[in-house]
């Protein structure tokens, strides 16, 4: 049952990629007050942006991925009765 898994899981992180894609987006619209983000490779965008608006971005796409995927295994055993991932003990 664990391998019926997989393809929703690849299927829940592409999603959760999109929407964690777009939220980003939003909060550096008012974090950085622009709506272009800034590239590490931009020439006139200073280290501080460059190196806040990627700790934002992974402090989101990290979050939005536990979530996802948090959510997703919970439906799963819901509908099949069956854990996706690994039980508590670790196996």
């Amino acid at each position: 049952m664990k391998l019926l898994y997989r393809p929703l899981g690849v299927l829940l992180g592409v999603v959760g990629g999109l929407l964690a894609g777009a939220a980003f987006k939003q909060v550096w619209k008012r974090v950085g007050h622009d709506s272009d983000t800034p590239n590490a490779t931009d020439r006139y965008r200073g280290w501080t942006e460059v190196l806040l608006a990627a700790t934002i971005e992974g402090a989101i796409f990290g979050g939005v991925k536990a979530l996802v995927d948090r959510a997703g295994a919970a439906g799963y055993q819901r509908v099949t009765g069956v854990w996706p991932g690994d039980d508590e003990r670790g196996k």
